[in-house]
C-alpha cells in the first residue's frame, strides 16, 4: 500500500490514466470514432466557455458548428450529435473500469472500517472476546433489486470487467483490443428485457463476485477472529434477491417466472460448488478421499444436467465435505484442508438456494384480491368467511383473520390477477421443498398502512398453501411520512395479537419491518424523510423490546442521496442505543451494485465497511444517542424543510415543469427495465404514481437534484434569522446522524449546476418556478458551507470530489446535447405544423443521452 495521500494515489491511478487511455481511444483506427475524438473537445471547449457567458444550450450547439462545421446540413449535424453522444457514453465506460482497477490502491483494504482493522483494535484493547460474541449474533443482507438506475446492458459491462483487469495488469494490447470493441458494441437495448432477464444479468454478480468476496470475509472470520472455527455458528453475510419475486407495480412478473428464477439461482450455486469440487479431486488424490471427491463431482453434475433434485441433498452435500475435512485431518497432515474448509464455509452461506428470493407486492393490490378470495368462497358456500365479512368491524375482520382455517382450491378462482397472486402463495412452498427454507421465505407489504394489511396476507398464506405451519416471515414496509409515524401504532396491534405474537415465536421471535427511503423523501422531502426513519425505527425498537420481539430493519435504499444513498455505511455507524442494530439489511440497486459491489475487491470492502459499522460502536463503547437539546433542533429543521417542500410539491406549475421540462417521460423509453415507469395506467400524470427513480433521475438530469436539499436551506435560515445558529453547529459537531445527512446532501449540492437551464429563467411559464429552485440551492449551499465550516462543497471528501468532478466534465456535453434537443421538442410543439419525423429525432436523442448522464452518476452511491 502506497503511503502517498489517498488523492494523490487517485490523481495518479486514476485521473492520469484516464487522460492516457482516452487519447488511446481517440485515436482507434475507426473513422467514425477518429472523426468524433478530433471534434468533441472542440464541442467541449465550446459547452464550458459558453456556460461561463451564460449561453443557453442552443447557442452553444449553434455557435459549435457554425464555427468548426459550417459545411454540415442539419441531418449530418444530428448524426455528429449522435456520434457525441455515443462516444461520451464509452468514455464513462473507460472511467468506470480505470476506477475499479485502482480500487485497491485508492482505497486502503487494511484500513478503518475493514475486518483486518477491527481485529487488531480488538485484539489490541482485549475485546476479542467481545467481537466474538458480536459476530455469532450479527448480520449483514444487501438485497439486490431489479430497479432500473443501471443503463449498462450485460455485454458492456462484460467489457468493464475485462478492461479493469488489462489495466491492473498494464497490458496496452488488450486495452486497445477492448477500446475497440466497446467503441462497437451497442448501448441501446432494443427489447425491454424481461424479469428473467434481470435476474440472469444479477446471477452473474452472484456467480463472479458474491460467491468468492462473501467466501473470502467468512473464511477471514473463521480464520483470525474466531479461535476455534467451529464455534462461530451464524453465518453473518447474506444476499437478498428482488428479480423475479418484486411484483410491486410489475405485471410481467409470474409465478412461474418466480419459480424460474428460483431454479435458476439453485443452478447458479451448484455449478460454483462444481467448479470447486473439480478443482479440489485434481488436489486430493490419496486414498479415502479421492472416491469421496469423485463422486461429489458426479452427483454436483448430475443435478445440473438433469435438474435433478434427488442427485443429492443439501445434508448430505455437507456431510460428505465434513468426512473428507475429518479425514484429511485425522490421516493426511491437514492436507489442502483450508480448500475444503472455505468450501464448506461456502456451503454454509449460501445452501442451495444461493441468495433470498423476497417476495413483494402492494398491499392495496392484496385487499383487492383478499376481497375477490372472500367474495368467491362465500360465492362457492364454503363456510370459512362469514357472509357478512365486508360488513364487519377492522378488529373483528383481524380477529376473525387470526383465527382461520380451511384449504382453497385455487380452480374457483376466476379472476386472473387475484389467481397469480394466489398461486405465488404456492410457488413460495415449492421453492423451500426444492431448495430449502431460506430460499424464499420473505414477503414484503409495500404501502402497509395497517393491522389489517398484514393480516389479510397472514390469512391468504395459511388458506392457501401453508396450513400447517407458515414459515414465511410477512415484512411491513413504511414509507410514506403519515405511514412512519403510525407504524409503531400498527405493529403493537400486531403484537398485541395472539396468533400473530405465536407465529413470530415459532419464527425466533423476531420481526423484520421494511423503511422506504425512496418513497419517504419523494413524499416529506430529504430531512424529513430521514428523520421520520429515525424516529420510526426508536419508536419500533421501543415497541419490540416491550414485547420481547427483535425488530431487524430492512432498509430500502437507492443509489443517490435522495433516495438513502450516499455514504450508507456511515449512517448505520450513526444509530444509537435506542436503535435495534443486530443486523443490517439494505437494498443495493442499478449502478451501486457496479460501483459499489461490481469488482471482488469493492465488494469485500465495502462488505467489510458495512460489518464494521454495526460492531465498532460496541466495541469502542460509543454512545451515538442524541441529546434532547439537539433532537429538539432536529425535529424543528425537519419540520421546517418538509412545510417547505410540501409547499414546492403544492406549487401549481411543480407537475407541469418535471412534464414539460425534465425527461421523466423518456424513461420509460429507455427499455432498461422491466417494469413501467407508473405504477397507474392513468394518461394523466398524478404524484401518487410517480416512482422514485424516475422522480430523483429527472431531477438529476436537470442538474438540479431537488430531492437531495430541497427544504434543508430554508431550515437553516430559519436559525441564522433567529441567531439560533449555533445550535445547528453544535447538532453537526455531536450527531454523527445530522453529520451524515449534511455530508450527503452536499453530494447532491455537488452534483447540481445551474448554468445548464439558466434559460429557463426567462420562460414565460416556468422562469419563477426555476428561480425558486435557484434561490433554494443557492441558500442550502451557503448555509451548508456555514455548519461545516468548509470552505468549499465535500472539502472533508476530496477523492470523491475528485471522481464526481471528472464524472460531471465528460458528461457536460452530453447534458448540453439533451437540453438543446429538449428545446428543440418544446419549439416544435409550439408550430401550428407539427413536423412528427424531426421530432422523434429529437426526443430519440434525449433517450439516449439518459444513458450516460446516468451511469455517470455511480459515485454517488
Amino acid at each position: 500500500m502506497s503511503k502517498l495521500p489517498k488523492i494523490r494515489r487517485f490523481k495518479e491511478n486514476v485521473e492520469a490514466k484516464y487522460k492516457i487511455y482516452n487519447s488511446i481511444f481517440m485515436t482507434l483506427p475507426f473513422s467514425s470514432i477518429t472523426k468524433t475524438g478530433v471534434l468533441l473537445p472542440l464541442f467541449h471547449e465550446t459547452c464550458k466557455k459558453g456556460y461561463e457567458k451564460g449561453d443557453d444550450p442552443t447557442v452553444i450547439v449553434n455557435t459549435f458548428f457554425k464555427k468548426y462545421q459550417a459545411r454540415r446540413d442539419e441531418k449530418s449535424q444530428i448524426n455528429l450529435l449522435f456520434r457525441f453522444i455515443q462516444y461520451i457514453e464509452r468514455q464513462v465506460v473507460l472511467f468506470d473500469a480505470i476506477e475499479d482497477a485502482a480500487f485497491p490502491v485508492v482505497n486502503n483494504m487494511d484500513g478503518i472500517g475493514t475486518l483486518r482493522n477491527l481485529k487488531e483494535f480488538a485484539s489490541s484493547n482485549n475485546k476479542m472476546s467481545q467481537l466474538r460474541a458480536f459476530l455469532q449474533d450479527f448480520k449483514v443482507r444487501i438485497v439486490l433489486t431489479a430497479h432500473p438506475t443501471q443503463f449498462y446492458p450485460g455485454s458492456v459491462l462484460g467489457i468493464i470487467t475485462d478492461l479493469s483487469e488489462a489495466i491492473k495488469e498494464n497490458d496496452l494490447q488488450q486495452i486497445t483490443r477492448l477500446l475497440a470493441q466497446l467503441g462497437k458494441t451497442p448501448f441501446f437495448r432494443q427489447n425491454k428485457p424481461t424479469p428473467y432477464d434481470e435476474a440472469i444479468s444479477l446471477i452473474w454478480y452472484l456467480e463472479n463476485v458474491f460467491y468468492h468476496s462473501f467466501g473470502n470475509i467468512y473464511d477471514y472470520i473463521k480464520e483470525n477472529i474466531f479461535e476455534d472455527a467451529e464455534q462461530l455458528t451464524n453465518n453473518i453475510v447474506n444476499i437478498g434477491f428482488w428479480p423475479g419475486g418484486d411484483r410491486d407495480g410489475n405485471p410481467f412478473v409470474t409465478p412461474e417466472t418466480t419459480l424460474k428464477v428460483a431454479e435458476k439461482l439453485k443452478e447458479a450455486i451448484i455449478k460454483n460448488y462444481y467448479r470447486d469440487v473439480r478443482i479440489l479431486k485434481r488436489k486430493l488424490t490419496f486414498s479415502g478421499v479421492e472416491d469421496k471427491i469423485t463422486t461429489l463431482e458426479n452427483k454436483l453434475y448430475e443435478t445440473i444436467l438433469r435438474n435433478d433434485n434427488t442427485s443429492i441433498s443439501l445434508h448430505s452435500f455437507e456431510k460428505e465435505l465434513t468426512d473428507i475435512k475429518n479425514i484429511l485431518i485425522n490421516q493426511h497432515q491437514s492436507l489442502y484442508l483450508k480448500e475444503v474448509k472455505s468450501l464448506l464455509n461456502k456451503v454454509t452461506l449460501f445452501g442451495f438456494h444461493f441468495a433470498n428470493l423476497d417476495i413483494r407486492q402492494d398491499s392495496r393490490q392484496h385487499h383487492n384480491v383478499f376481497t375477490t378470495l372472500v367474495d368467491t368462497l362465500n360465492k362457492n358456500n364454503t363456510s370459512i368467511f362469514p357472509n357478512n365479512y365486508h360488513d364487519l368491524e377492522e378488529k373483528e375482520q383481524i380477529k376473525l383473520l387470526s383465527e382461520i382455517e380451511g384449504t382453497v382450491d385455487l380452480s374457483i378462482i376466476k379472476d386472473e390477477f387475484a389467481l397469480k397472486t394466489l398461486k405465488t402463495m404456492k410457488v413460495i412452498k415449492t421453492i423451500q421443498e426444492n431448495n430449502g427454507e431460506a430460499a424464499a421465505n420473505r414477503y414484503i407489504i409495500s404501502n402497509n398502512q395497517t393491522s389489517l394489511n398484514v393480516m389479510q396476507l397472514y390469512a391468504m398464506l395459511k388458506l392457501v398453501a401453508f396450513h400447517d405451519e407458515l414459515t414465511v416471515d410477512i415484512v411491513p414496509l413504511f414509507e410514506t411520512i403519515t405511514d412512519l409515524k403510525n407504524a409503531s401504532k400498527v405493529m403493537e396491534e400486531l403484537y398485541s395479537n395472539p396468533s400473530y405474537m405465536e407465529h413470530l415465536q415459532k419464527r425466533g421471535s423476531k420481526q423484520t419491518i421494511m423503511l422506504g427511503f425512496s418513497d419517504g423523501t419523494k413524499d416529506g422531502g430529504y430531512l424529513m424523510a430521514n428523520w421520520s426513519i429515525f424516529k420510526a425505527k426508536e419508536e419500533l425498537t421501543e415497541i419490540s423490546r416491550k414485547y420481547d420481539v427483535t425488530v431487524i430493519f430492512f432498509d430500502g435504499r437507492g443509489g443517490p442521496p435522495a433516495r438513502g444513498g450516499g455514504k450508507t455505511h456511515q449512517f448505520y455507524a450513526s444509530l444509537g442505543p435506542n436503535i435495534e442494530d443486530r443486523e443490517v439489511q439494505l437494498t443495493i440497486q442499478g449502478q451501486t451494485i457496479s460501483s459499489n459491489f461490481g469488482t471482488l475487491d469493492s465488494s469485500q470492502y465495502n462488505m467489510e465497511q458495512l460489518i464494521s459499522s454495526g460492531i465498532s460502536n460496541k466495541l469502542n463503547g460509543t454512545n451515538n444517542s442524541m441529546t434532547d437539546d439537539n433532537a429538539t433542533v432536529m425535529n424543528e429543521l425537519a419540520k421546517i424543510s418538509y412545510e417547505t417542500y410540501n409547499d414546492f410539491k403544492k406549487h401549481p406549475r411543480f407537475l407541469s415543469y418535471l412534464e414539460k421540462m425534465s425527461t421523466l417521460k423518456y424513461y420509460a423509453k429507455t427499455n432498461i427495465g422491466s417494469r413501467p415507469s407508473k405504477r397507474n395506467a392513468s394518461d394523466g400524470l398524478v404524484f401518487s404514481d410517480l416512482r422514485a427513480i424516475p422522480f430523483v433521475g429527472s431531477w438529476s438530469q436537470l442538474k438540479q437534484n431537488v430531492p437531495g436539499f430541497f427544504g434543508v436551506g430554508t431550515a437553516l435560515k430559519h436559525y441564522e434569522d433567529t441567531n439560533q445558529f449555533d445550535k445547528v453547529v453544535k447538532l453537526y459537531s455531536e450527531s454523527k446522524f445530522f453529520k451524515t445527512l449534511i455530508e450527503n446532501s452536499m453530494m447532491s449540492l455537488s452534483k447540481s449546476f445551474f448554468d445548464l437551464t439558466k434559460y429557463m429563467e426567462k420562460n414565460e411559464e416556468f422562469g419563477e418556478f426555476w428561480k425558486l429552485i435557484y434561490e433554494e440551492y443557492l441558500l442550502s449551499k451557503r448555509l451548508i458551507l456555514k455548519v461545516t465550516g468548509y470552505a468549499e462543497l465535500m472539502e472533508n471528501q476530496p477523492v470523491s470530489k475528485a471522481s464526481i468532478h471528472i464524472r460531471e466534465n465528460i458528461v457536460l456535453p452530453l447534458l448540453t446535447i439533451q437540453q438543446y434537443a429538449l428545446k428543440e421538442i418544446q419549439k416544435l410543439e409550439k408550430e401550428t405544423t407539427v413536423n412528427t419525423n424531426k421530432q422523434e429525432i429529437f426526443e430519440k436523442i434525449v433517450t439516449r443521452s439518459l444513458f450516460g448522464n446516468i451511469n455517470a452518476s455511480r459515485n454517488s452511491a
